[in-house]
């Protein structure tokens, strides 16, 4: 309700344009459709519309602090010109939490958030962070997985985790949760193929507790001595 209200108050409403066409439209209200690749050009460009007086609001999908346009508004914000531009993140429901919601509570339990894109950091970094992760035994959501042009870190993540998770473990993939083409379905570890994921979807994978029965996959709160 918080963030239905500030979208209906905003004059101006920017955002990636897939994202945008899921808000209602509002008479007198301009949008600002951009590409999702533009994201500091997109928050300069809001920011300054808020320095003029306008009541903005940047759109996102899921949580605007989970890898998305949060941080790169509050980048731009802590920059000399937009010192006196108010900022504040209204919360959503990020992908990992809506996804483990359509199949019972896969994150029960400890577990991480990782993206796989190097877009903005190695690939190197990545892979030591899932190893880490891994052993440790935390369950894992994973963000950004693929897309047209990166088809190769899903199979790289696979094969990282089988060194440290049974192949059986239960995996989600759930793409486009609360969209019109939603698809969520629970797979091996060993049989998670690269072709069944996109930008769209969000991998869930378990950890060495989490349970799969009657087409619920879950995660005891307890963990054993």
């Amino acid at each position: 309700p918080e963030a239905r209200g500030e979208l209906a108050a905003a004059q101006d409403l920017v955002g990636y344009t897939t994202y945008l066409d899921r808000v209602p439209h509002r008479p007198g209200q301009r949008r600002h459709p951009s590409d999702n690749k533009v994201e500091s050009e997109r928050a300069e460009f809001a920011l300054d519309l808020a320095r003029r007086g306008r009541r903005v609001a940047v759109v996102s999908s899921g949580d605007p602090g989970v890898f998305a346009m949060a941080t790169a508004v509050l980048e731009v914000a802590a920059t000399e010109p937009y010192a006196n531009v108010p900022v504040r993140v209204v919360p959503g429901v990020t992908a990992a939490n809506a996804a483990a919601s359509r199949v019972g509570a896969p994150l029960g339990h400890d577990y991480a958030v990782i993206s796989l894109s190097d877009r903005l950091k190695p690939w190197e970094v990545i892979a030591q962070r899932l190893a880490a992760a891994a052993s440790a035994d935390l369950a894992l959501a994973l963000y950004n997985p693929g897309s047209r042009s990166r088809t190769w870190q899903v199979g790289k993540a696979r094969e990282l985790l089988l060194e440290h998770r049974a192949p059986d473990t239960p995996v989600v993939l759930a793409r486009d949760v609360g969209g019109p083409t939603e698809r969520v379905r629970t797979v091996p570890l060993a049989d998670l193929n690269p072709a069944d994921v996109d930008m769209r979807t969000i991998i869930l994978i378990g950890s060495s507790q989490t349970q799969h029965t009657n087409n619920t996959v879950w995660t005891p709160r307890r963990y054993p001595d």
